[in-house]
């Protein structure tokens, strides 16, 4: 009954703004959930090792807060506040030493759906015309990759400028990941955008949208969303079906697979809402922020080497599979360094490829890799073989999105969508371009003349066009200059 009674109401929401929001399904990454399994081949019970990775889960359990400046939660001293949309009314008391009216960080992480709302609440703008700024920094001491958007709830209007940034190296250096503000250019001198405007070519761009800032006129939209899932369907297509193309970029392309890793959160508070009106300095009580949910749905990086991830004296780490180890199972244990350490791959799917570490004493073993594909035809006794690029599966016999196969895996050169043969060149198994007499290049994108002596002369050229002369120009050319010095000879000289 709840079930239905759910998709009646997402069906009349989809009626009265079917554009609004993207709806993806729940299992949209796939499992990986098994490293291994048990397999019976002709040299009989054998384990058989797949890629594999922690399941999804509530990030906000594992972090620590941390506040800057440190004495920006209001209730020290005590405080009253009043709300933004009245002035006048001004009943609300925040008091660090009363637990009923406390608003410390941990209740932005605290179980949502009590009664009245917990939440955390800033000092008041009391120092006016000075910005009021506060940094909010979430911290993991773990890498953790995003799986569903990031979004914070707040219990008074929405900030009119912020700024959210991530870190990969445990908040030593940070980079924006995207801006927010009531007005784009004026704040950050950057024009509004949304991610419907991102492609796949700009997925990285950062962003500055307006969309989650709008005054207490819309105090009913009280949350701030960084959109990853919006970011995936550019790959895997509007309900995240095509999962194979996102894997197969994440695998291949190192800064994607990073956009969506972090080990730090920041969220930097510039300015809040002041009911798009000007400040009242006679009552700057008004003026706060205040956050009553953070959500960060993610998962443990483990480079696809172990399924799940333990949270023992504060610290999150893989319990790595596949002889490997670290944080993140990024080394191979001691005595398994038969070969380079190598993270597991999402392909093929569904199993993807598991890379193991192999013991130090075990050589190279033969295992018909495809001549083609392998580096060569021997692997070091996993049965798995050392692809060359663009190519992957047990023994490089396939090949990676954008790669295509001829006699190996090579890039895609031409296709006819995006990569057109010019100039009336022929795609030709989208691995050449069938070139006109007149054109040479990649796409047939140069005249064949630009190489040659003189270069290409004509109208559009704007220099004139050099004919090699004829061979009987030449013969009558040589005719005329010996008549002219055999006259020349039989005159008398003048003196």
């Amino acid at each position: 009954m709840r079930f239905h009674f759910a998709l009646t109401l997402q069906a009349l929401w989809t009626g009265v703004c079917q554009a609004a929001m993207q709806h993806y399904p729940a299992a949209a990454w796939g499992h990986y959930d098994v490293c291994k399994s048990q397999v019976y081949s002709d040299e009989g019970l054998t384990w058989d090792y797949m890629a594999c990775q922690p399941e999804a889960a509530d990030m906000t359990q594992y972090l620590k807060v941390t506040l800057d400046p440190p004495n920006i939660t209001c209730g020290d001293p005590p405080e009253t506040y009043c709300a933004l949309e009245n002035p006048y009314m001004c009943n609300n008391e925040c008091d660090a030493t009363t637990e009923e009216l406390a608003h410390p960080p941990g209740l932005m992480f605290d179980t949502e759906g009590r009664n009245p709302t917990t939440f955390w609440q800033s000092t008041s703008w009391k120092k006016y015309p000075k910005p009021l700024l506060v940094n909010i920094t979430l911290s993991w001491n773990k890498t953790i990759e995003l799986t569903e958007d990031i979004v914070l709830t707040f219990e008074s209007g929405r900030p009119e400028q912020m700024v959210l940034e991530k870190s990969l190296d445990y908040g030593r250096t940070w980079q924006p990941y995207q801006f927010y503000a009531t007005d784009c250019l004026d704040a950050f001198t950057m024009e509004p955008k949304t991610v419907q405007d991102l492609t796949q070519h700009t997925l990285l761009d950062i962003i500055c949208t307006e969309d989650y800032s709008r005054g207490y006129v819309w105090k009913n939209d009280k949350t701030v969303r960084f959109e990853i899932k919006d970011r995936f369907a550019l790959f895997a297509g509007p309900r995240l079906h095509n999962m194979a193309s996102l894997y197969g970029q994440l695998d291949t392309t190192k800064k994607l697979r990073d956009f969506f890793t972090i080990t730090d959160l920041r969220i930097r508070l510039l300015r809040p809402a002041t009911g798009a009106t000007m400040v009242d300095e006679n009552n700057l009580s008004r003026y706060f922020y205040a956050i009553s949910d953070i959500k960060v749905q993610g998962r443990c990086k483990c480079n696809l080497h172990a399924n799940s991830c333990v949270y023992d004296k504060e610290k999150l780490s893989c319990e790595c599979e596949h002889n490997t180890t670290g944080p993140d199972c990024g080394r191979c244990k001691r005595n398994y360094q038969g070969r380079a350490w190598s993270a597991g791959s999402y392909l093929p799917i569904p199993k993807g490829t598991a890379n193991i570490c192999i013991p130090s004493n075990i050589g190279p073993v033969k295992c018909n890799c495809n001549p083609y594909g392998s580096v060569n035809d021997r692997c070091n006794g996993t049965g798995f073989c050392i692809c060359k690029e663009g190519t992957t599966g047990p023994k490089c016999q396939e090949c990676l999105p954008g790669y295509l196969w001829d006699n190996g895996c090579k890039s895609r050169v031409c296709d006819n969508e995006l990569l057109r043969c010019q100039n009336g060149g022929t795609c030709i198994s989208n691995v050449r371009c069938n070139c006109p007499p007149g054109y040479t290049g990649l796409l047939c994108e140069k005249r064949r003349c630009e190489s040659e002596l003189g270069g290409c002369g004509g109208p559009d050229s704007g220099q004139a066009h050099l004919t090699p002369p004829s061979t009987s120009r030449l013969l009558l050319l040589l005719l005329l200059g010996s008549a002219l010095l055999r006259e020349a000879s039989c005159r008398p000289a003048v003196l």
